[in-house]
């Protein structure tokens, strides 16, 4: 069989989207593929201090890059989950960790012997037995399983989005990856197929290819702009449609998770990096406005601010398709995930995953891929996206008008049944391979005040009288096994080589 010839691939744009798709093209088929990315330095990003999810550790160990290395290039700190402040009502709070909580019994959940626990009157908060809340909680992250036979803290990042763009960037121009700087004056199509063709650059210049990748940020130039793909708007869901951001001086405590903070039209998030903190308010324009928001903001940073806040419109949803003709959007270009439940990163990787699995030698027929890409593509965004909702919609807030609203929305089916399962006896299912597993849907339901009517009748097979002692000597054990590992600050420190350095 002969060798086919090398796969001419064009990413438009830059930024973490662009360059991370350079990176794992370059990474996965860079022998068989010519790469091109086109940027140009007079259009920005929309990149600020970036949160991340636990499959953010696939990219970095499928790209072979040292963690150190990693950490040390993108001033990353560590995340053992999301503290959602005053999400139930003020003055309440609750933390999605990841990892397990609790331990089962056999076949039984730990949350049924949680809820059983609750109407015995034994049963503490639930985040007292997650080893990953008790140590956020106490400022505290450590590598490894603490004990025998005990879990590890599983953990995601925060970094600079930036300067993960530049660390992608270096790693895709050492493999090959050819970057042509310019601004996209047209998109050239096959006026038979519909297919695009080139790129036309200022300065008359043509960057052709077999399969482009959109990276244009929200302008979606290549498939919303030139093929025309309609867009999905979620906003009568997910009603925020601005945010202000600004980086600040780290205050506070360095803390191993990322915090989202309830404010009266919105939610605050602050993401703290060795160098400095990521601040943002992310709110409904129908209820504040970007001055109002800013001074909300600005009166809540926990160090001095580095700069004014800048403000980002967007609207929740994303393109009808994510891959037309030949064509594949990611990042902005293919819709925008506020950054709730730090998703944005895990869409971008998980669309490239997908790609790689789907993407045939001969392109002569894409149909088939490109119908299976979409299909699954559609289902990871609504399943996450009612995950979204799930936070919005239960809160007891009332009386102040967004949230008041928030709890009105008329929810989708699939988040209806979910939550309703979840209602009759603290049951969950996950389906199509969602990413939201049913301990973080567990947390955050229980964590918004939705209370089972009853618990699993598998509970019932342990007695009565030893549900208290289990549940206290697992609270007890969780507490103590994060009490006994480093600060975040000395973790850090002590794997970077620079004690003294991370002082925030």
């Amino acid at each position: 069989m002969n060798r086919p010839a090398p796969l001419e691939i064009v990413v438009a744009g830059g930024g973490t989207a662009g360059w991370m798709a350079a990176a794992v093209l370059s990474r996965f088929v860079g022998e068989a593929a010519s790469i091109t990315l086109v940027e140009s330095d007079a259009i920005g990003t929309v990149g600020v201090g970036e949160a991340t999810i636990p499959q953010i550790h696939n990219l970095i160990i499928g790209l072979g890059i040292d963690q150190a290395e990693f950490m040390r290039a993108t001033n990353a700190s560590f995340k053992l989950g999301i503290e959602f402040a005053g999400w139930l009502k003020p003055g309440e709070s609750y933390i999605h960790s990841f990892g397990y909580v609790g331990r089962g019994v056999g076949l039984i959940p730990f949350r049924q012997l949680w809820l059983r626990g609750r109407s015995l009157g034994v049963a503490g908060d639930y985040g007292e037995y997650s080893y990953n809340v008790a140590a956020a909680r106490a400022g505290r992250f450590a590598k490894g399983a603490n004990g025998p036979n005990q879990p590890e803290l599983a953990y995601a990042y925060h970094f600079d989005a930036t300067l993960l763009a530049k660390l992608l960037r270096g790693y895709a121009e050492e493999r090959g990856v050819v970057r042509v700087e310019g601004m996209i004056e047209q998109v050239e199509r096959d006026p038979a197929s519909g297919n695009i063709n080139a790129l036309k650059l200022n300065g008359d210049r043509h960057v052709a290819g077999q399969l482009f990748i959109d990276c244009t940020g929200f302008r979606s130039l290549l498939l919303g702009d030139t093929l025309g793909v309609p867009f999905e708007d979620w906003t009568h869901w997910l009603p925020c449609d601005t945010a202000v951001a600004v980086p600040s001086d780290g205050g506070g405590q360095f803390r191993p998770y990322t915090q989202s903070l309830a404010r009266p039209a919105g939610w605050q998030w602050r993401i703290p990096l060795q160098h400095r903190t990521g601040n943002g308010h992310v709110f409904c324009s129908q209820f504040m406005s970007v001055d109002e928001a800013s001074t909300l903001l600005l009166a809540n940073l926990e160090g001095e601010a580095l700069a004014d806040p800048r403000p980002i419109r967007f609207t929740t949803g994303h393109r009808r398709e994510f891959w037309s003709h030949n064509c594949v959007a990611l990042g902005l270009a293919a819709g925008f995930m506020e950054p709730l439940e730090s998703t944005s990163i895990h869409l971008v990787q998980s669309a490239l995953d997908r790609l790689l699995k789907l993407l045939p030698n001969d392109l002569t027929d894409l149909s088939t891929a490109r119908a299976m890409f979409n299909r699954l593509s559609n289902g990871e965004w609504a399943r996450i996206r009612d995950f979204l909702i799930l936070h919005y919609v239960a809160n007891a807030r009332e009386g102040e008008p967004f949230w008041d609203h928030c709890r009105a929305i008329e929810i989708p089916e699939t988040l209806a049944e979910k939550m309703a399962l979840f209602a009759e006896s603290g049951l969950l299912v996950r389906e199509e391979d969602e990413l939201f597993l049913d301990d973080s849907w567990g947390q955050v339901m229980i964590g918004q005040g939705l209370e089972p009517r009853n618990y699993s009748p598998l509970a019932d097979n342990v007695p009565g009288e030893d549900i208290g002692p289990f549940l206290a000597s697992l609270a007890k054990s969780t507490k103590t096994r994060a009490q006994a590992i480093p600060t975040h600050r000395d973790f850090i420190n002590q794997m970077l080589g620079c004690a003294g350095e991370v002082t925030q």
